[in-house]
């Protein structure tokens, strides 16, 4: 069943406003198609053609059209209305456009505006680029304005000689990327200047659009009316947020690459992201988290319940069910995942341990250290300024990292940290998987996994404000998991007064434990192991410890596991690792091939131990 050709909003108004308004400031989304009903039925035209098409209809019958860099010519550019424009306005179009002063301009618009014999109209295309600086204008430029705001308040509807009709103006349309790109002054004062915003196209506008395109697909001619249905749907709900230009791209796209209707969703991320391979839809991914368990537990120990739900949400991601429970849910994020718990159990190692399991690299993830961002000012540096500001142009270094890698895991450090004003913006994240930068460039986290790390619920405010202690090593699991998690939804939903980002992480919070003295000393034994291991590396030398010497260490390095897996590296360092590096800075290495560490002790304070080297 066909949609009828919604007709485009600003057309409405611009027909609703001619009798009242002299001129008009159109800004957003100009540059795009709309749809238009021409004689052959809807047509995508831009926006030219579509505001032609308006006014003809009105009873227009000449539309000049001048930008900054060709001057001024006549639209459309035939012959009848070329001599129509020259004979009305004194022009000279014989070579399709005239280059013209910003003083000539001001003299047509007059005599636009007094234009009794036909109905008429002027477009200032690229007005954006009319000026340098909108609020530090040259004197030309000031006199230009100047006379523009007087002709608007000046101007008053006429009824064409040779067409009748009800009185209207004779507009001059005013294109600016935004409203701000002419000086703050211009038309603040003029009621008879009116303000158009045209927005991206709405579902209705895009699922009519892609009725129109859908014959341009392969197979779409062949196809049963139920597939038709839902390839029209699918294109729809998947150019969400997109102009109709972007689903003629996507067209374009489908075409040359020959993806038929069975792939549009190929089409789609193609589109976004500019990558046609899906690492997420190989067959060897879910080879390898079918057997995944048991290498997540090797790297990260002692945690056995959060590996499971990590699992079960990446396969959950890789078998494309993410939201499956809402009607469209397509564009969110692969997978979302709450890390939560407290210091040192793992949290960031299972992220690095994501990004290795999926992409092959466990440096190929994107971090972000929320510590970073905690002023609300940084949301500049993280997304973008907002367009007009200084450095917006550059984009926002989330946007940027996204657009570069597509499909990563994106690892958002101790979010807790951040300021509140920056944790709104992954709302539009979790719910739509896109943000735009003050470039406008859009980046698209379909294809993304998130992480949030938080050390929230470890410590809590008592009655009086103090910083307490919520759960301690040694409590059972389950009770450190209910605690954490209430004291998130108390965060989030008193402290912040934002639910909703709660709501949309869902039930994706996974509660790490605290280190246990057995997944200590595993801990333990891989650390040294890497000790070991680098020393080969560096002087070909075998490291080996004395039985003392080990028992010595490990109680050392056990005493506290406050800190979990990282305190144990921490003071690994400082009680065996510096002491091990002084003494082998001050000895000769030449020809040896083993070190034995045979005692550890203290001198003065500070911690020494007894090599031999063999």
């Amino acid at each position: 069943m066909t949609a009828p050709c919604p007709i485009p909003r600003w057309t409405l108004d611009l027909r609703r406003l001619l009798p009242i308004r002299s001129q008009f400031i159109i800004s957003g989304n100009i540059r795009d198609n709309f749809l238009t009903s021409l004689g052959s039925g809807p047509t995508l035209v831009n926006f030219t053609r579509g505001l032609w098409e308006t006014l003809r209809n009105e009873s227009c019958r000449c539309l000049l059209i001048y930008d900054p860099a060709d001057g001024i010519r006549v639209y459309p550019n035939e012959a009848v209305q070329r001599e129509l424009a020259e004979r009305l306005f004194d022009l000279k179009l014989a070579s399709g456009n005239q280059m013209i002063s910003l003083e000539t301009l001001v003299n047509v618009m007059k005599n636009l505006s007094t234009q009794r014999e036909v109905h008429c109209a002027l477009m200032l295309d690229f007005a954006s680029r009319l000026t340098r600086q909108p609020d530090h204008l040259s004197e030309a430029e000031h006199r230009f304005f100047v006379a523009a705001e007087k002709l608007s308040l000046a101007a008053a509807p006429v009824v064409a000689r040779d067409g009748g009709g009800l009185p209207a103006f004779n507009p001059v349309l005013w294109l600016v990327n935004r409203p701000q790109d002419l000086p703050s002054w211009f038309g603040l004062d003029s009621e008879r200047i009116a303000s158009l915003s045209i927005a991206r196209p709405d579902f209705s506008t895009r699922q009519a659009a892609a009725q129109l395109l859908a014959p341009l697909f392969q197979g779409f001619a062949e196809a049963t009316a139920v597939d038709r249905e839902k390839f029209i749907k699918s294109l729809s709900n998947g150019s969400e947020g997109m102009s109709l230009c972007a689903l003629s791209d996507i067209t374009e796209l489908a075409s040359r690459q020959q993806l038929g209707i069975s792939a549009i969703d190929d089409a789609l991320r193609c589109y976004k992201i500019g990558a046609l391979d899906n690492p997420w839809r190989k067959d060897y991914l879910r080879e390898k988290i079918r057997d995944a368990a048991t290498f997540i537990e090797e790297r990260v120990k002692g945690q056995r319940p959060a590996c499971i739900k990590t699992l079960d949400i990446l396969k959950r991601s890789v078998m494309g069910l993410t939201g499956a429970q809402a009607r469209s849910g397509g564009s969110r994020p692969r997978g979302v995942l709450f890390f939560a718990g407290p210091t040192g159990v793992g949290k960031t190692e299972l992220a690095k341990t994501l990004t290795q399991l999926v992409f092959g690299d466990e440096r190929a993830y994107i971090r972000f250290d929320m510590s970073e961002f905690a002023e609300e000012h940084s949301s500049a540096r993280l997304l973008g300024a907002p367009p007009g500001y200084i450095g917006f142009d550059a984009g926002g270094e989330l946007t940027n990292a996204v657009r570069e890698k597509p499909f990563a895991v994106v690892l958002f450090d101790e979010i807790e940290k951040a300021h509140p004003r920056i944790l709104d913006k992954f709302l539009q994240i979790l719910e739509d998987g896109r943000l735009t930068d003050g470039r406008g460039e859009t980046a698209y986290f379909s294809e993304t996994i998130l992480v949030f790390t938080s050390n929230l619920g470890i410590y809590i405010e008592d009655e009086h404000g103090r910083r307490v202690q919520n759960v301690r090593p040694g409590d059972d699991y389950t009770l450190v998991e209910s605690r954490v998690r209430e004291a998130i939804g108390d965060y989030f939903k008193f402290r912040l007064s934002r639910p909703e980002i709660l709501n949309r992480i869902g039930d994706n919070i996974v509660v790490f434990n605290f280190i246990t003295p057995e997944v200590a000393e595993q801990i333990f034994t891989g650390m040294l192991k890497n000790i070991a291991r680098r020393l080969q590396e560096e002087f070909r030398l075998t490291l080996s410890l004395s039985r003392d010497v080990h028992a010595a260490l490990l109680a050392r390095c056990l005493r506290d596991l406050s800190n979990g897996g990282r305190g144990i590296g921490n003071q690994l360092e400082s009680d065996f690792i510096n002491p091990l590096a002084r003494a082998l800075f001050a000895s000769q290495l030449e020809g040896k091939q083993r070190v034995t560490v045979t005692e550890l002790g203290e001198q003065d304070k500070i911690v020494a131990l007894s090599i031999t080297l063999s």
